[in-house]
């Protein structure tokens, strides 16, 4: 039970809104020095009244609305209990955004040999918490948080090694823009994110400015249809309304070179880190591999760090949507991102911010299809057992390895006539697509489905999962999607056994083909990400990968699905299928049908492998 500190006025969650904010605290826009002298600027929330509290930061790109007078609702909403508990809350615009100075990079890296009036996030970073710890009635203790690229930023803050500073959380944190996230999977393109974000996010920035241009994409109608109109990657470029720099710079650089290598701050998180809480989504469809890689990074590295992981079945930041129930037609349940609000995030800064209450468990997770929160002291559990589901003739899933001689199914894949990644018409970014209905594609002939008898027993996955794939084509490239699915049975029904795990949401599940997770890789990178290798047609290769951490329940009565193709467009851009040095350069005749093999025999036993919970 979290006990409260008195503020003003009595009050009680609810009461926390914006006449609370306006009443209770104090606000002061400041332009802090950076060592090189650029000023960045700040917005500081002080609660009136209250001496010696804690700062609670959160450094963004994004706006920190309203300038001048006037309080951002995140300090009613994402915030809340910050605010309650009396926390001096801190935003600011990073360099080169809105109101700060200076000159903005995208993933800017991180100089762990800074000299003199060099600086990169990290020195920002630390050089606000000096001003502020100065300037400002706090404790000494500073916490520094943000979602998605603002969790980049909190990355940043434990690497700035400011000793004020105690805690961060970075929650869904931009890690690797080229092996995970939503810019790149495994070095494949995810175009509509990318096309997306890009055509805001990758204009230049006037600054400073209360306001930033508008975006330069220009998608109309549905989007399988717009992108594939626009053709080849030159002809999505041409659709932009403006010139965009690291647009143009992706272009240049389509495999992992330096300039994406050094953006990726896994490699420095290591030594003396503060503690550190990282947040994740299992239907995040943004940065889900930020998340796990983050965490992941420190504990192989920094094991003598405070590290602590948390994993719902929540979209990109929703575990601050307190009326978050469901996503499409997926039954979450209620309350799921209070508790995480109420029970982790905000204990886990008391107690290492205000020295109050009790530490949080070391990993916290709520699988989809479980029986509620469980705690563990790492991820994945101990006790996970690694078990391999095999492709196997007749459309079937199997534990059991093949035995027989050459066996394999069969497909065309057409850069022409990609699988798409929902089905039905989307006129841009759609979350729901974690989750969608995979039925659309088990009816396409250029998808394989295999899929297991129905289950005896609940089958309890948690952890990472990977994917080892024997194929051949007639093209010189190849991408593989393989795609884990949840079969609902025919009749399914929300019956007593299940009713608390999973309440009726009042939508038909009967059949449903739930995706549970999904990726995708580019062949020619089975070597390597830095150096790309052609196919040879018509020789068996082999391609193995991981994929993003799962925690889902498949309930008795349902069946494991896996689905495999060599498109989900406009998701991620179109493999020409023919070798080409850069895949952004392919021309329209570059794009060729290409006949896939997949095998699932004794010498080339294509597989899932599974991390199963006992």
């Amino acid at each position: 039970m979290i006990s409260f500190i008195l503020l003003p006025i009595a009050i009680s969650a609810a009461d926390i809104d914006r006449e609370w904010i306006e009443d209770n605290y104090m606000k002061r826009e400041a332009m802090i020095p950076m060592r090189d002298g650029i000023s960045l600027y700040t917005a500081i929330f002080e609660p009136a009244g209250l001496s010696g509290r804690p700062i609670i930061m959160m450094r963004t790109p994004y706006s920190c609305s309203p300038y001048g007078e006037g309080f951002p609702s995140v300090l009613w909403k994402d915030m809340r209990l910050f605010s309650e508990n009396g926390y001096i809350i801190v935003l600011q615009n990073v360099r080169g955004r809105y109101m700060s100075e200076g000159e903005y990079e995208n993933i800017r890296p991180f100089n762990p040999c800074k000299t003199g009036r060099q600086t990169d996030e990290a020195s920002d970073t630390y050089d606000t918490v000096e001003w502020l710890v100065r300037n400002t009635n706090n404790n000494g203790n500073v916490g520094v948080t943000g979602v998605s690229y603002p969790g980049f930023y909190a990355t940043m803050a434990a690497l700035s090694g400011h000793p004020a500073i105690k805690a961060v959380s970075p929650q869904a944190p931009v890690y690797d823009w080229y092996m995970g996230d939503d810019a790149h999977h495994n070095g494949v393109l995810m175009l509509l994110d990318t096309y997306s974000f890009g055509g805001s996010m990758y204009r230049e920035h006037d600054n400073p400015a209360p306001k930033a241009p508008g975006t330069a994409a220009r998608m109309e109608g549905d989007v399988y249809s717009f992108f594939l109109e626009a053709g080849p990657m030159s002809g999505v470029t041409e659709t932009f309304s403006d010139s965009l720099a690291f647009w143009h710079q992706m272009m240049e650089h389509p495999d992992y070179d330096s300039f994406w290598q050094e953006r990726c701050p896994g490699q420095y998180l290591k030594g003396d880190l503060p503690a550190v809480l990282v947040v994740g989504g299992t239907f995040d469809t943004d940065d889900c591999y930020g998340a796990l890689n983050t965490y992941g990074s420190i504990c192989r590295q920094s094991p003598g760090t405070d590290a602590y992981f948390v994993y719902g079945p929540w979209y990109h930041g929703g575990w601050h949507n307190t009326s978050y129930t469901h996503l499409g037609q997926v039954w979450i349940g209620e309350g799921t991102s209070a508790y995480f609000m109420e029970n982790i995030e905000y204990p886990f800064f008391r107690y290492y911010l205000e020295g109050e209450g009790d530490r949080i468990p070391k990993v916290s997770v709520l699988p989809y299809g479980g029986d509620g929160w469980h705690s563990y002291s790492s991820w994945p559990p101990d006790g996970t057992t690694y078990r391999e589901i095999y492709l196997r003739g007749g459309d079937s899933l199997s534990f059991a390895a093949p035995s027989e001689g050459m066996s394999y199914s069969s497909y065309v894949s057409d850069p022409g006539h990609p699988v798409p990644h929902v089905g039905k018409p989307v006129g841009g970014r759609y979350r729901e697509y974690m989750v969608e209905d995979q039925r659309f594609a088990s009816a396409r002939p250029d998808v394989l489905t295999f899929m297991s008898s129905p289950l005896e027993d609940t089958l309890k996955l948690e952890g990472p999962m990977s994917a080892r794939i024997w194929f051949e084509t007639t093209g010189s490239d190849a991408d593989i999607v393989v795609k884990l699915v949840d079969v609902f049975p025919d009749d399914f029904g929300y019956g007593a056994s299940v009713e608390e795990r999973l309440p009726d949401p009042g939508y038909e599940m009967g059949g449903y083909q739930m995706l549970v997770r999904g990726d995708v890789f580019r062949a020619r990178y089975r070597e390597g990400f830095e150096k790309p290798l052609p196919v040879i047609p018509g020789e068996i290769t082999e391609v193995a990968f991981g994929l993003d951490d799962v925690a889902h329940w498949f309930l008795p009565g349902h069946r494991i699905m896996v689905q495999i193709q060599s498109s989900w467009f406009p998701l991620a851009d179109r493999n020409p299928q023919k070798f080409v040095n850069n895949v952004y350069e392919a021309v329209p005749e570059d794009y060729i049908p290409a006949r896939m093999n997949i095998f699932h025999q004794e010498d080339c036993p294509s597989c899932i492998v599974l991390p199963v919970k006992y």
